[in-house]
């Protein structure tokens, strides 16, 4: 994916990463219509990164600057649905990015190293958060109820996935 343009140099100069500013800008105009959580902190973080990674990754044509944030509202939503492998799609289209960039010979494109930064706070951050997944704990008498109360410590994705899927549904 080629940066957008350039900090107003015409010699190569710093690319600026166009696609994932505006995957943030997404993601962060989501949450904040959603009022689930307060902007500033770490769970608002976690989920505009999430959405923002999501926005970004699954731009496969390279036209992220050139969509409509509705039209694109489906296939996000099923990304981030409850029992997607969204962490395993993230690693999947980081190796397709990856070889792409290595293929072309332009190397690392700034939005990809903001990409992969933002999932490295992403994966190694980890929350205080209430326990969404209350199978998790290993007990085998069946599902349970979700107790608002019973808080764990989990990845800041995870708990970044439902907030942007419900911002969105909310949108």
């Amino acid at each position: 994916m080629q940066p957008e343009g350039t900090n107003g140099t015409s010699d190569g100069g710093l690319a600026v990463p166009m696609a994932w500013l505006y995957a943030e800008y997404i993601a962060d105009e989501l949450l904040r219509t959603g009022r689930l959580i307060p902007v500033g902190t770490l769970e608002f973080r976690a989920g505009r990164d999430t959405l923002a990674l999501t926005i970004y990754l699954s731009d496969a044509a390279g036209e992220l600057s050139g969509i409509r944030v509705v039209s694109q509202l489906d296939e996000w939503l099923s990304l981030t649905a409850y029992g997607h492998p969204w962490r395993d799609w993230v690693h999947t289209r980081f190796l397709a990015l990856g070889e792409e960039a290595r293929d072309s010979g332009r190397g690392e494109d700034p939005d990809l190293e903001l990409a992969r930064a933002a999932w490295r706070w992403l994966d190694s951050t980890e929350l205080f958060a209430t326990n969404l997944d209350p199978g998790r704990t290993g007990h085998a008498d069946g599902p349970q109820a979700l107790d608002e109360n019973a808080r764990v410590w989990t990845p800041a994705w995870q708990l970044g996935l439902p907030l942007g899927h419900l911002a969105m549904h909310l949108f």
